[in-house]
């Protein structure tokens, strides 16, 4: 296949390492490794067993920079500055966007990892302060990591006036009144601006009347239900400013994404220019997609699978080996060749089990070598966290196993391999974290090791997909009447609502208005509609189902970590199994009301994975597609979901041991779907008989999940699903896809938009799988609540024919 043309590769990676040497013409690298060459790292990988387990080399060359001039609006105190921590010019883009920024036009900076975008916001936004010693910069990341990154380089800086300071949930109630009152540049995220700024307003009036740039940093990750939820609190923000006789320039960075200045003009409300011609040099990469090898036939009952057996999927027999177990075992291979690695895994605990397993690899071959890898993942305590992150930049550590995390924030200077353990579900997320090792001018190599999934099987069969597709547009929908109303009562105790504000907020506002005025929220009156009670709304920006659940150990009253309470019911149950760190704990209660798990220490031989149960109605038809037998239809559903069992799993052979019932309390979801349905008699002609339809739209609907990521900024587990050969609601046989959130977060109407290409997809991954009935690579689901009964792989097919055949185009 034809390699990936550098403007390709720098459309299609991530974000860039936040420090000032990566954003300079003159840039200051670490020194190198010691390891060997990415190229003869990947052949002694490859060598290590029986066959070959690579099914594609990516060779993304090297490329060299093209500098710009300082523009003249840079004052000369500001270029000695950026000087002095060795940028010696910016790059093309760079100037572009900082150009247009200092100029007033909106725009958002869209280039590849590692090509400096904070200079383009820095540039035009500390040109502006030390011209106007009473302008102020407001900068929004979505980490608290990533704020505090960018503190110490404007920070290093040294300008005089300027005063940094970063006001988030760990700044000092003793240091706020001072921020509020000097700092001339806070940092912080949209939760703070959310629950502290926007509410306090009037104590940021100085602030916010002088307001002349908000930096919005990695803006791509504003997608589904927390980019919309953002996307209306800059709105509140933009109204508070207008109040105050303040309109600032926004400056937006974003990992390449597809339209980029559509996608920040949506996050905004404003209109935005993208700067997308990526100018910074980059090293070479290696590029590996990695298919774990087939398993003997009677192995899946008898292979050790211990790793696999806590991991994040509820897994079955396995078709091969498990992607947990090999990420861990490349990453052992990596830290004894002397190569500082970071291995992404999907989940907190497919993170503690790869760092287990590589220690434990590591220690049988040299003993406290295992010393020198650890795990990093979100509910870590914060001290716990800035240690890793010190004892990995200082080469204490070689390896970490980290969730997505660390896709943003620190600053991994020194890093030459990343292993990503599944596809994270977004081509953006792919190059973003492959970009997190390499240094410019350094060799890197990156290692996409597949799960047995359908997605991930696709891909590694079909790199095209990867290296010769454009990345994914980023999907949002402020119109979410889930979101738009909340907010909307949010703006409505900061200042009452008028109706000018409701054009700002954009459509569906008047009737979320009006659905408030009638649920007694608000109060209409001449001047405006007022919020109603004494305490504010309580609204979660980050849609992770409820508030944050934290493990305790019983026996010490220790915090160990936190759970987001919309994953409580599956990893906090009582009797689950909980890693933190390689130690397991078993669950003795979840306090749901008093957001609690008391768990303790002990090393069961067992694992433990939870049970649902699903229901859905169908509450309206916002669109459909009559195709004769098929019909295609978009709308709202209703979705109720319980938790109602888990089963306990022998770690060394993968046997049931038992399954236990559950007492929890079932959720309730109404949200966007996309579903077709099929006449009877069309599958009867295709050869389905009505003994197999079930089993036929089951396996349809896990693939269908499966591939949805390829068209939408999602991932499997943003999604849910459900079958069935006669739903009430269609009186046919019928397969509903619905985002798992609220109100919807734009991914079914992508797939509805995008139908017969997204179907065809799936119908060919089933087909080119290799397995005769069925496996994780094509129509088995990782999170299945039926235990992946009944499946039929050839009769799913012959259900997506009908579909295909009849479907336009």
């Amino acid at each position: 296949m034809q390699g990936v043309t550098s403007n390709d590769f720098s459309s299609a990676r991530g974000t860039p390492r936040h420090d000032l040497e990566s954003s300079s013409a003159a840039t200051v690298s670490a020194a190198p490794g010691t390891g060997p060459a990415p190229a003869d790292l990947l052949r002694r990988l490859r060598a290590r067993g029986a066959a070959d387990p690579v099914t594609h080399v990516e060779r993304v060359p090297a490329r060299a920079g093209v500098p710009a001039p300082w523009p003249s609006w840079a004052p000369a105190e500001l270029r000695a500055a950026f000087t002095r921590r060795g940028v010696v010019a910016p790059w093309q883009h760079q100037a572009e966007a900082a150009n247009l920024a200092y100029e007033g036009q909106h725009v958002v900076v869209a280039t590849g990892t590692a090509s400096g975008k904070s200079l383009a916001y820095q540039l035009p936004a500390l040109a502006t302060l030390l011209a106007d010693p009473r302008a102020t910069v407001l900068y929004l990341a979505p980490t608290k990591a990533l704020a505090a990154d960018q503190l110490r380089a404007v920070s290093a800086l040294e300008l005089e006036g300027v005063r940094p300071a970063c006001y988030d949930g760990d700044t000092p109630r003793t240091e706020r009144e001072w921020i509020r009152r000097h700092s001339r540049f806070v940092l912080t995220n949209p939760d703070m601006l959310h629950h502290g700024i926007l509410p306090g307003h009037a104590q940021w009036s100085g602030f916010l009347r002088r307001l002349a740039y908000v930096v919005i940093d990695e803006c791509h990750t504003y997608r589904g239900v927390f980019g919309s939820h953002v996307a209306h609190v800059l709105r509140r923000l933009r109204r508070q400013c207008a109040r105050f006789g303040a309109t600032p320039v926004f400056v937006l960075a974003s990992a390449t994404s597809g339209d980029p200045a559509t996608a920040a003009g949506r996050l905004t409300g404003l209109p935005v220019t993208a700067v997308t011609e990526d100018a910074s040099p980059r090293g070479g990469v290696t590029f590996a997609l990695w298919e774990p090898p087939l398993l003997p036939p009677d192995s899946s009952a008898s292979t050790p699978v211990p790793p696999q057996a806590t991991g994040e999927h509820d897994e079955l027999h396995q078709v091969r080996r498990s992607a947990l177990r090999e990420t861990a075992d490349l990453l052992a291979d990596t830290v004894a060749e002397g190569v500082r690695t970071l291995a992404f895994v999907r989940s907190r605990k497919g993170a503690e089990v790869v760092a287990t397993n590589a220690r434990r690899a590591l220690d049988d071959a040299v003993p406290g070598l295992g010393d020198r890898v650890a795990a990093y993942r979100g509910g870590y305590l914060r001290e716990e966290r800035r240690e890793l992150e010190r004892a990995l930049l200082h080469g204490d550590l070689l390896g970490l196993a980290s969730t997505n995390a660390l896709e943003l924030g620190v600053d991994l200077v020194g890093l030459d391999a990343v292993l990503i353990c599944g596809y994270p579900g977004t081509r953006a997320s792919l190059w973003q974290q492959a970009g997190r090792a390499g240094r410019s001018g350094q060799e890197a190599l990156a290692v996409l090791v597949a799960r047995d999934d359908p997605l991930d099987t696709y891909l590694v069969h079909h790199p095209e997909a990867i290296f010769g597709a454009p990345v994914e547009a980023t999907v949002l929908d402020p119109a979410n009447p889930y979101v738009l109303a909340p907010q909307l009562a949010c703006a409505a105790v900061e200042a009452p609502l008028t109706p000018a504000d409701l054009a700002l907020f954009g459509e569906g506002a008047k009737e979320a208005v009006d659905e408030l005025v009638a649920a007694g929220a608000l109060r209409q009156r001449p001047t405006g509609w007022y919020w109603r009670h004494r305490e504010r709304p309580e609204v979660d920006l980050r849609g992770e189902g409820g508030a944050p659940v934290a493990v305790v150990e019983s026996s010490t009253g220790r915090l160990l970590g936190t759970v987001d309470g919309g994953s409580s019911h599956f990893l906090l149950h009582s009797g689950a199994v909980y890693l933190h760190q390689g130690v397991s704990y078993v669950v003795d209660h979840l306090d749901l009301a008093d957001g609690c798990a008391l768990v303790r220490a002990e090393e069961p031989d067992w694992s433990t994975h939870a049970r649902d149960v699903t229901d859905l109605s169908v509450v309206s038809v916002r669109s459909y597609v009559d195709a004769g037998p098929v019909g295609m239809f978009l709308g709202e559903v209703d979705v109720t979901s319980q938790v109602v069992s888990y089963q306990r799993r022998r770690i060394a052979t993968g046997e049931v041991i038992d399954t236990r019932p559950l007492d929890l309390p079932a959720r309730e979801l109404r949200t966007v779907a996309v579903w077709f349905t099929l006449s009877p008699q069309s599958l009867a002609l295709a050869g389905v008989q009505p003994a197999d339809v079930p089993g036929a739209l089951h396996a349809a609907e896990h693939a269908a999940i499966g591939l949805l990521p390829l068209m939408a900024t999602c991932d499997r587990w943003d999604i849910g699903g459900l079958s069935t050969a006669l739903h009430p609601d269609t009186e046919a046989p019928t397969v509903f896809v619905y985002d798992g959130h609220p109100g919807g977060a734009g991914f079914a109407e992508r797939a509805y938009g995008t139908a017969a290409a997204w179907l065809r997809a799936t119908r060919d991954a089933i087909a080119e799988c290799g397995c005769e009935a069925g496996c994780p690579s094509c129509v088995q689901s990782p999170k299945c609540g039926n235990g992946n009964n009944p499946l039929s792989k050839p009769d799913a097919i012959r259900v997506l024919d009908v579909v295909l055949a009849n479907l336009p185009d």
